[in-house]
This record gives C-alpha cells, sequence and structure tokens, in this order.
C-alpha cells in the first residue's frame, strides 16, 4: 500500500512538473526585441535573366546613377539595356543587442521582371531602419536554393530563382540603444493577457528570489526589481528566465477557416450532451438536347434546344446523442460519430456554439 501511494505521489508530481513553463516560454524583457531592416540594391553578373529596360526603367535609372557615383559619366539619351542586373528589395533581421561589425544573413528579393538571381552578386547597398538610419551594409554573392530550365517554348523549374540569401551578407554599423541598465526595474510582458498567469508569475519570482521584488502592473505586464550593475543583472536575469511557472487554463478556442474548412480547436475545448442530426443534400443538374422542327412549307429554321433536369435529393439522417466530453479526445471522437465533411463541420460547430452545447470561443478566419 505504501508504495502504491508513493507511485501515485510520483505520477502527481511529474504532471505537475510537465504542466510548469518556464517564465522565458512565457514572458520577454522589454526592449530586448529584434529591429527589421530594409534596403535596395542592385544584382549583377546575371546570365542574361536580369530586368528588362522597357518594363523595369528604375533598374536602368539606379544602373546611371551608381555608374555617376563611381565617376563614370552616362551621357544623356544614353540607352542601357541591363540584361544582367537586376534591382532587388534587401532585407534581414537585427538581433537584440547587435554591436557594430556583427553579420547578418540577407535575403534577396527581385523586384522587377528578372527570370533568375542565379549566379549574381550584390553591389554594396545600405540597410535602413524604420526611422531611416543606416544600421547594416550589405554585399555578397547570391545564394539561390533552386534550379529552372527552359526549351522550345517548355520550362520545368524547382522553388523560386527570384528569391536568394546571402548568409553573413551583411555588416552591422549602427547599433540600436536600449534601456537595458537604465533602470532599477525590469520589465516583463506576457506572450498573453492573463490575470491568473501573472499573478502565478509574481508568486513565483517572489518566492525564489525572496522579497518583493516583483509586482504585476496589469494582466500581461510585471515590474521586477534588478541590480544595476550589468553583470549581476545577467545572473539575476538568468536565474528569472528558468523559474517555473504553471500558467492558468488556455481560453476554449476554436479556430475555423470557412474558406478551406479546416478547423484548430485547442485542449481546452469541451462539450455538453445536446443532440444533432445531420444529412446530406444533392441537387443534380443535366441537359437534354432536343431539335425542333418546323411545320413544312413555313419557311422555318430548325433550332436546337435543351431541356433542363433538375433533381433534388436528399439523404435522411439519424439524430445523433452526443454525450458530455471533457478532454480534447472525447470532442474528436465526438464530432467523428456525426461521419460530416470538414465544410459541414463549419456549420454543425457553429449551431452548437448558438445552442450553448460548445463550450469555446469561435473565432472564425
Amino acid at each position: 500500500m505504501k508504495k502504491w501511494c508513493l507511485a501515485l505521489l510520483a505520477c502527481a508530481l511529474s504532471m505537475n512538473v510537465l504542466a510548469a513553463q518556464r517564465l522565458k516560454e512565457l514572458a520577454t524583457v522589454a526592449g530586448v526585441r529584434s529591429n527589421p531592416l530594409l534596403g535596395y540594391g542592385l544584382v549583377v553578373g546575371l546570365d542574361g535573366s536580369g530586368d528588362k529596360s522597357s518594363s523595369s526603367p528604375f533598374t536602368t535609372q539606379s544602373l546611371a546613377n551608381m555608374l555617376n557615383q563611381l565617376g563614370i559619366q552616362v551621357p544623356a539619351g544614353t540607352k542601357l539595356d541591363p540584361k544582367n542586373v537586376a534591382a532587388v528589395s534587401l532585407t534581414a533581421v537585427m538581433p537584440p543587442f547587435g554591436r557594430r561589425g556583427q553579420p547578418l544573413d540577407i535575403t534577396v528579393s527581385s523586384i522587377g521582371d528578372a527570370k533568375s538571381l542565379k549566379g549574381g552578386t550584390l553591389l554594396m547597398s545600405p540597410l535602413k531602419g524604420a526611422d531611416g538610419q543606416i544600421y547594416a551594409l550589405a554585399q555578397g554573392n547570391v545564394v539561390v536554393g533552386g534550379a529552372g530550365a527552359s526549351s522550345g517554348g517548355s520550362k520545368a523549374q524547382v522553388n523560386q530563382l527570384s528569391v536568394g540569401r546571402i548568409p553573413s551578407g551583411g555588416t552591422i554599423e549602427r547599433e540600436v540603444p536600449t534601456a537595458f541598465t537604465g533602470s532599477e526595474v525590469v520589465m516583463l510582458n506576457l506572450q498573453e493577457s492573463d490575470f491568473t498567469t501573472a499573478n502565478r508569475v509574481v508568486q513565483a519570482i517572489n518566492r525564489e528570489m525572496g522579497g518583493t521584488v516583483a509586482r504585476a502592473l496589469d494582466g500581461a505586464t510585471l515590474e521586477v526589481r534588478a541590480p544595476m550593475d550589468s553583470d549581476s543583472r545577467i545572473r539575476f536575469l538568468s536565474r528569472l528566465e528558468n523559474i517555473a511557472v504553471e500558467p492558468g487554463e488556455d481560453t476554449p478556442l476554436v479556430i475555423i477557416n470557412a474558406r478551406t474548412g479546416s478547423i484548430v480547436m485547442n485542449k481546452a475545448v469541451t462539450l455538453e450532451p445536446c443532440a444533432i442530426a445531420h444529412g446530406n443534400l444533392s441537387v443534380t443538374v443535366s441537359n437534354t438536347p432536343g431539335v425542333s422542327q418546323p411545320p413544312p412549307l413555313s419557311g422555318g429554321n430548325t433550332v436546337t434546344t435543351n431541356q433542363a433536369n433538375i433533381a433534388v435529393k436528399a439523404d435522411g439522417g439519424k439524430v445523433l446523442n452526443l454525450p458530455r466530453s471533457a478532454s480534447l479526445s472525447q470532442v474528436v471522437s465526438a464530432l467523428n460519430t456525426v461521419g460530416a465533411t470538414p465544410q459541414d463541420l463549419v456549420s454543425i460547430l457553429q449551431a452548437m456554439k448558438s445552442a450553448g452545447a460548445l463550450k469555446a470561443d469561435l473565432q472564425i478566419i
């Protein structure tokens, strides 16, 4: 008997450990975030697969401006044919605490009618942030993860050829200032607003750190007093992000894509006892061709006619009694007994929600 009690206690403890999550999975530190960068540039060295001057005049203009900046004067009225050049947009993500000289991965995307960026080289281009300031420079050989071939009007292609990457092709030139060590408090933002989770996080932090170092400002924002010294603050946050917290129960949610019939439910969805009758309705439309002959000596013409036949068939549906379902597996089993298609199941779930049988919020996208 003692062994059984110990076994049950171990199972209960293991269930609690599995339900708990680290604080770093539930919240983020305010101000510690990545920053998107955007730029414009030219990819050269293409094998005739670049932009056409007739449909991409901005490529010709960019090429002429670049040559002028390099000291090469392009006479007015000179026609440039940039078939080996492509205008591209550049995107990158500057990580938190990015420092000058740190490399960045660059994504290169054609914005003209270039057929392929394979084998091209990006010329040095600036990358700007949302404030319009230059934060990085990009340059290098474009790597395209696709292949294609065409001959005699036939074409075969694998993946996209107009998008490529330059691994470590960018270099940070300006750092983004952060207030990480400028205040005696650290703000934590929960991934999802929940008062229960916020209260449990505050209790877990105060229990681990001692005293009342944490307090909740609202259902999604927490304030934690931290050391001002940078090294001590790093050690403090290292302990903080690994604190185990059991979050509040999820809100029952069903997401429905009405266009495709896709349905996604979370584990908190339950059903109350209800009765459902579901039947299929099919409509068949067919045409029977006919010929209308004019009377003799009437001077009329033979006319072809179509006679439409419409048949409506309604399959009898049985009334099904669905029991109470308290877990996700039971909900799925109960809905499968209805035998409806995903498209029909969308309407059934909406009707069950209106009748109060479905205990969940419906979100239609």
